[in-house]
C-alpha cells in the first residue's frame, strides 16, 4: 500500500501530505484538487494515446464482423457494407488529437468518427457527436449506433420534442448524437434556467466531434444562441413608421428614375465626368434599380463609374459626394448592408422637426449640469437622467427608421426570407435552407414584417444566450470533419485553437472542374444554363443545378419548364424531401434544381450506365461568396473515384461581381474580347478574379464573426461567473450558508451606503431607518442609532445579528427538506429575474453603443466600460433581491404548501396560448416554447417564455 500511495504521489507531486481541519488545509486541499484535475487529464490523455492502435483495431473489426446485417436507419432496413480504410485511420488519429480532418465528400466521415468516439468514449466521460441537423443526428445515431453496441457502448441522439427526463438518459449515454443548437439549448437552461439538479440534463463537456465544422462553426457563428420571450416593450413604432419610409423609398425610387435619365442625356452629350458623378449618385441611392443595372451591361459605362468611384475616395472630390449624399432622401450601403436617413429624409419624415431624426451631442448639455453649483447631487443625477431619456427616445426613433429601410432597400423576398402562413422565415444565405425559429436582431425582423403586412410579433426579451464559439470552447477536447475547411483554417486556429489536416482519397479524384463561364447579364447566363442542362439530358447524364437563393431556382424551374424537362426542386420552400431528392439526382437523365442546401451529408450514388456518360455534371448557376460553399457543390459529384464534372455560370449582375469583383479588369477583358449578346468569356483568369471577390467576402464575414466574439467575451465572462453561483446554489448541501453570506454581504454594504460613503455629507440615519424597517424583518427606533454612539461596523453587525435571530426563529419548525428547498428558491428566484433584467440592458447597451464610433470612441471600450459597471451592479442587486426574499417568501410550512399547491396552475398557464420558436431567435431547428410562470417573492406572477421542457 505504501509503495502504491508513493507512485501516486509522484504522478501528482501537489497532494498535500498532511490535511488538518483547518482553514489553510481546506484552501491547499481546493488549490491540489484543482492542479491535480489537470494531471488526470494529462494522465487521461497519454493512457488514450497508448492503447489508441488496439481500440482502432477493435473498430475496424467490428465493422468488418457487421458486414452483412441490417440496421434499421430511420425506419428503413440498411445494409452494412462499411469497413475503415487506411486513409480513414488518419482521418481518425487527427480527430483524436483535437485537429480538423479535412476529407472529400464521399470518403466516409461519418465513418470516421467511430475510431475516436469508441476511444474517448472508453474514459465514461461522455463523448458529443454534433451534427448539421436533426436527420443526420437521428440517422447516424442509429446506423454508427449499430457498431457501437455491437462494441457494448450505449447511444443516445438528442431530439427536438424530447422531455427532461429522456434527454437525461441521452446524455448519460457513453455516446450522444445532436445538433450544435440543441447542445446549446440544453446548456443554457441547464445554468439559466433549471431551479433544482434534477432539472438539469447535461454532465459535462469533455469531447465534441463536430459533422461539417465549417458549418457549424464558421457559417453559424455570426448568431448566437437566444432563449427568448416576448418583451413589454411594444412593436408600435414600426407600424407608426411603415407609411412614412414606404413614402419615404416611393420619393426616393422616382428620384433615381430622374437620376437615371440624367445620366442618359448626359452620356448622349458627352459629358461623361458629368454621368459619372450621376452613375455614382444612382448607386448610392438605389444599387439595384433596374435602369442602373443594365447601364452596368455596358463595359464603358462600368468603367466610368469605376474612376468615379476611386476619385470619390481623394480629397479633391470630398464636397462633391456630400453634396450628391445630401440631394438623396437615404443612402444604401449594400456591400455593408446599411442604410443612412440624410437630412432631405428627415425633412420628408418629420417637415416640422427634421433635427427629431438626429442624435444630438450631450457632451455640452451634461458639462453645463456638472459645472453649475446652483444644482444639488440628486438635481444633477434627474437633469442628467433626463438628458439620457431625451437622447434614448431619438435613438429609438432612428433605430426604427433604419431598420425600415435595410427591410425595404437590402432585404428581397425568396432571397433573404420568405413568407409562409403569415409569417417571415429566414433563409440561410450559407446553406439555402429555412431557418425555423431564427429572427433577426436589433428590430429588423419586425422591420420585414412590417413591409410584408403580416402580424409583427413582440420584440424579444433575451432570458439566456452564449455565441457558438463559447459554447464549444467549454469542450476540455474538440475536433471536427468537413470536406472545405483549408480557406478558413487561420480562422480555425485564431478562434477555436484547432488545425487543419487535409487526409487523402481512398481513390484518384477524376472529376473535371472546367473554367467558368462568365456573361454580361444574368438573362444570357441563364439561356446558356438551360441550354447546357438540354445537352446533358439530351444523352441521359444526371445534372445537379446549384442556384444562389430560392428565387433563382424558380427562375430556372420555369424555364425548364417551357422546355419541357423533366426535374426536381430542392428549396427552403420544398425542403420536406431533401436526403430523398438528393440520393437520387444521380439518375439517369434526373435533373435536380437546388439551392445550396443540396443535402450535406446525403451521398449522390450513380445509376448503372451513369458512369459511362460522364458521371453526375454539377452545374452552378453563380459564384458564391464563400469559397467554401463552391467546393462543397463541386464535391457533390466525383465521390469515390467515380466520374464527374462541374462548371460555373456567373454573369456580371450578380451580387459578388458587383460588390467585390475587379470591375475595372474584368470590363478591359470584355473590350479585348469583344463580347457579343449571348457570348461567353472562359479564361483560368477569370477564375481567379472571381476567388479574390470571393476572398474579400470571406474576410470581412470573418472580421464580423470576431467582432460577435469580441462583445461576447465581455458577455461570458458575466455568463460564467452568473451560471457558477447559479450551480453553487443548485448542488450546495447547505444553502443555510448562503442565505447566511448574502445577510453578512449586503447589510453592511448598505450601512456604509447611508453613514459612511457620503461624499463628505453627514450621515443619513434616516434613510438607513427607512431602509431597514421597509426591507428587513425588524423594527429600529431612532435611538438605537443615534443615542448611543456606534461605528458603521458595529451598527452593521448589530443588525446583522439581529436579522439572524429573526431568520432562525422564522424557520425553526420548518421541516429541513422543505427549507433546504425554499432557501435555494430564495436565491435562484432573485438571481433569474436580476440575470434576466441584466440581460436586456446588456442588449440595449450593445445595440446603442455602435452610435458611440460617430463621436471618435471605441464601440468595444465603450461597451466593455458600461457592461463592467452594469455587472456590478447586478451582482449588489441579486444579494439585495435575495435578502427581500427571505422574508418575503412563506413563513410557515402551511404558508408554503400552500404556495406549492398553486405552482402548476402558473406554470403551465392554460389559459394562454403557446409561443413557438418562430419568435425565438435562435441558430437552429428548436422546439416549441410554453409560457411559464415564476411566483416571484412580491407575489406576482413573473411571465418566462421558455422552451418546452416536459
Amino acid at each position: 500500500m505504501g509503495s502504491r500511495v508513493s507512485l501516486l504521489r509522484k504522478e501528482f507531486p501537489a497532494l498535500p501530505s498532511e490535511v488538518a481541519a483547518s482553514v489553510a488545509s481546506i484552501e491547499a486541499a481546493k488549490t491540489a484538487f484543482h492542479e491535480v484535475e489537470g494531471q488526470f487529464a494529462k494522465s487521461r490523455a497519454r493512457y488514450l494515446e497508448k492503447i489508441l492502435p488496439e481500440a482502432y483495431a477493435v473498430v475496424k473489426n467490428g465493422a468488418r464482423r457487421l458486414c452483412g446485417r441490417e440496421v434499421l436507419v430511420n425506419g428503413h432496413p440498411l445494409k452494412w457494407q462499411m469497413v475503415h480504410f487506411d486513409v480513414q485511420l488518419i482521418g481518425g488519429s487527427a480527430l483524436h488529437r483535437g485537429m480538423i480532418a479535412e476529407m472529400q465528400t464521399g470518403e466516409g466521415k461519418t465513418l470516421v468518427a467511430t475510431l475516436p468516439v469508441f476511444l474517448n468514449a472508453l474514459t465514461g466521460l461522455g463523448v458529443h457527436v454534433v451534427t448539421v441537423n436533426e436527420y443526420l443526428a437521428k440517422r447516424d445515431s442509429e446506423w454508427m449506433g449499430a457498431l457501437f453496441r455491437f462494441l457494448g457502448l450505449t447511444v443516445g441522439c438528442i431530439e427536438n420534442d424530447m422531455s427532461p427526463p429522456e434527454r437525461r438518459v441521452a446524455y448519460g449515454s457513453d455516446i450522444t448524437y445532436g445538433t450544435n443548437s440543441e447542445f446549446g439549448f440544453d446548456y443554457l437552461r441547464d445554468n439559466g434556467m433549471a431551479t433544482t439538479k434534477n432539472e438539469q440534463v447535461q454532465r459535462g463537456h469533455y469531447l465534441a466531434i463536430i459533422d461539417e465544422v465549417d458549418s457549424i462553426l464558421i457559417d453559424e457563428a455570426r448568431t448566437p444562441l437566444l432563449i427568448t420571450g416576448a418583451s413589454p416593450q411594444s412593436s408600435r413604432p414600426f407600424e407608426i413608421y411603415k407609411q412614412p419610409v414606404e413614402q419615404l423609398v416611393k420619393r426616393q425610387t422616382e428620384l433615381c428614375n430622374q437620376i437615371a435619365a440624367e445620366v442618359k442625356r448626359l452620356l448622349a452629350k458627352g459629358d461623361t465626368a458629368a454621368a459619372g458623378l450621376m452613375l455614382f449618385k444612382l448607386r448610392l441611392g438605389q444599387p439595384r434599380n433596374r435602369q442602373f443595372m443594365r447601364f452596368m451591361e455596358d463595359p464603358d459605362i462600368r468603367r466610368l463609374l469605376e474612376k468615379t468611384s476611386l476619385s470619390a475616395q481623394h480629397g479633391a472630390f470630398q464636397k462633391d459626394i456630400f453634396k450628391l449624399k445630401e440631394e438623396l432622401y437615404f443612402v444604401v450601403d449594400e456591400k455593408g448592408r446599411v442604410a443612412d436617413l440624410m437630412e432631405k429624409g428627415r425633412r420628408l419624415l418629420s417637415p416640422g422637426d427634421p433635427d427629431s431624426f438626429t442624435l444630438p451631442d450631450t457632451g455640452p448639455q451634461l458639462a453645463a449640469i456638472e459645472a453649475d453649483p446652483s444644482l444639488t447631487k440628486e438635481q444633477k443625477i434627474a437633469a442628467r437622467q433626463e438628458i439620457r431619456s431625451r437622447m434614448d427616445e431619438q435613438a429609438a426613433k432612428v433605430h426604427v427608421v433604419s431598420e425600415l429601410l435595410k427591410a425595404y432597400c437590402l432585404h428581397e423576398r425568396d432571397v433573404h426570407y420568405v413568407v409562409k402562413e403569415g409569417k417571415v422565415t429566414i433563409i440561410d444565405e450559407g446553406t439555402g435552407r429555412e431557418m425555423e425559429g431564427r429572427r433577426w436582431s436589433d428590430g429588423l425582423h419586425q422591420a420585414v414584417e412590417a413591409k410584408e403586412g403580416v402580424l409583427i410579433e413582440k420584440e424579444t426579451q433575451t432570458f439566456a444566450t452564449i455565441t457558438i464559439q463559447n459554447y464549444f470552447r467549454l469542450y476540455e477536447k474538440l475536433a471536427g470533419m468537413t470536406g472545405t475547411a483549408e480557406t478558413e483554417a487561420a480562422e480555425f486556429h485564431d478562434i477555436y485553437k484547432l488545425d487543419v489536416l487535409p487526409i487523402p482519397t481512398n481513390q484518384p479524384n477524376t472529376r473535371k472542374d472546367e473554367n467558368d463561364q462568365v456573361f454580361k447579364t444574368r438573362r444570357e447566363k441563364y439561356n446558356a444554363v438551360i441550354a447546357k442542362i438540354e445537352e446533358a439530358h439530351a444523352k441521359g447524364q444526371p445534372v445537379l443545378v446549384g442556384t444562389a437563393s430560392v428565387e433563382a431556382s424558380e427562375t430556372v424551374s420555369r424555364m425548364l419548364k417551357r422546355s419541357k424537362i423533366p426535374h426536381a426542386v430542392l428549396n427552403a420552400k420544398y425542403h420536406q424531401q431533401e436526403a430523398e431528392i438528393i440520393s437520387n439526382a444521380g439518375q439517369l437523365g434526373g435533373v435536380t434544381v437546388s439551392t445550396n442546401m443540396a443535402g450535406r451529408g446525403t451521398d449522390i450514388k450513380l445509376a448503372k450506365g451513369v458512369a459511362e456518360l460522364g458521371g453526375l455534371f454539377v452545374i452552378a448557376t453563380e459564384r458564391y461568396e464563400s469559397r467554401r460553399v463552391d467546393r462543397q457543390l463541386r464535391g457533390r459529384c466525383a465521390r469515390q473515384g467515380d466520374p464527374g464534372r462541374s462548371q460555373f455560370f456567373i454573369s456580371f449582375e450578380d451580387d459578388l461581381m458587383r460588390n467585390f469583383a475587379a470591375a475595372d479588369r474584368m470590363t478591359a477583358m470584355m473590350e479585348r474580347f469583344g463580347m457579343q449578346e449571348g457570348e461567353a468569356l472562359e479564361h483560368s483568369w477569370l477564375n481567379k478574379s472571381v476567388e479574390t471577390a470571393q476572398k474579400r467576402v470571406e474576410q470581412r464575414n470573418y472580421t464580423w464573426r470576431k467582432r460577435v466574439l469580441e462583445f461576447d467575451d465581455v458577455m461570458n465572462k458575466q455568463r460564467e461567473v452568473v451560471y457558477g453561483y447559479r450551480n453553487e446554489v443548485l448542488t450546495t448541501e447547505t444553502p443555510r450558508e448562503l442565505v447566511n453570506e448574502t445577510i453578512e454581504k449586503v447589510i453592511p454594504a448598505k450601512v456604509e451606503e447611508y453613514l459612511a460613503d457620503r461624499d463628505g455629507e453627514s450621515p443619513d440615519y434616516t434613510e438607513l431607518l427607512h431602509w431597514v424597517n421597509s426591507t428587513l424583518p425588524i423594527r429600529l427606533d431612532p435611538s438605537e442609532l443615534v443615542d448611543t454612539p456606534r461605528s458603521a461596523e458595529e451598527i452593521a453587525q448589530m443588525l446583522v445579528d439581529k436579522v439572524k435571530e429573526t431568520y432562525r426563529l422564522r424557520i425553526e419548525n420548518l421541516p429541513p427538506e422543505v427549507l433546504d428547498q425554499e432557501e435555494r428558491r430564495m436565491v435562484l428566484v432573485a438571481i433569474d429575474k436580476q440575470w434576466q433584467s441584466h440581460l436586456y440592458n446588456m442588449d440595449a447597451l450593445r445595440e446603442g453603443v455602435g452610435l458611440r464610433a460617430q463621436g471618435q470612441k471605441d464601440p468595444l471600450i465603450e461597451y466593455k466600460t458600461e457592461a463592467y459597471e452594469l455587472f456590478v451592479q447586478l451582482m449588489a442587486s441579486i444579494d439585495q433581491e435575495a435578502l427581500q426574499n427571505l422574508f418575503r417568501s412563506a413563513s410557515n410550512l402551511e404558508a408554503y404548501l400552500r404556495q406549492l399547491q398553486s405552482m402548476p396552475q402558473e406554470l403551465h398557464g392554460p389559459d394562454e396560448t403557446a409561443i413557438g420558436y418562430d419568435n425565438i431567435a435562435t441558430t437552429g431547428s428548436s422546439g416549441n416554447v410554453n409560457p411559464q410562470s415564476l411566483p416571484s417573492p412580491e407575489g406576482t406572477v413573473l411571465k418566462l417564455n421558455l422552451p418546452k421542457r416536459k
